[in-house]
């Protein structure tokens, strides 16, 4: 699968706690491409405890233009929605109000979002303790997080457009 990478550690300080991004691709056939997936989540460990820090991040993720629950926002169309992702040379660089992260991509993760001109982001307000920042999360683990519940219920989803540099 991936790493799940750090973006912020600020146990003490804010509700949200430490939050954490994993990546991973999916749906590969021969009809399509493979899908590139990025997930922004907390650890759960915020200064208020794990309920604050869904609460905090229900906040985070509707403060900018995502409904939690809702559908699926495709960033292209939707000027409301304040996100972006850049990708270049194995790195994706995400962008959201609350955050700004740089993490290394997997080569099948970079060719999917070039590829399709988008990524899907998913940001979770139930926060997943388990996958620690910096160890690997396997498809099993994954699947374990969504298992039992609608994964779009738990969060707010949107296509991002892949954004380059320009040279």
């Amino acid at each position: 699968m991936t790493s799940s990478n750090v973006v912020s550690e600020t146990l003490s300080d804010s509700p949200l706690g430490t939050l954490s991004t994993v990546l991973w691709t999916m749906g590969a056939t021969e009809d399509k491409p493979a899908t590139a997936y990025l997930m922004v989540y907390s650890l759960g460990n915020g200064s208020e405890g794990p309920e604050a820090c869904a609460e905090a991040m229900r906040a985070a993720v509707e403060g900018m233009g995502l409904t939690v629950g809702g559908p699926v926002v495709d960033a292209s169309k939707d000027s409301r929605v304040d996100a972006h992702l850049l990708v270049e040379a194995g790195q994706a660089v995400l962008t959201l109000p609350f955050l700004k992260v740089q993490c290394a991509v997997p080569a099948e993760w970079e060719a999917a979002a070039k590829e399709l001109g988008h990524a899907y982001l998913v940001c979770s307000v139930r926060p997943w303790p388990d996958a620690a920042p910096g160890e690997p999360v396997s498809e099993e683990q994954l699947r374990s997080f969504f298992s039992g519940e609608n994964p779009l219920a738990t969060g707010g989803h949107a296509v991002l457009p892949v954004r380059r540099l320009q040279g």
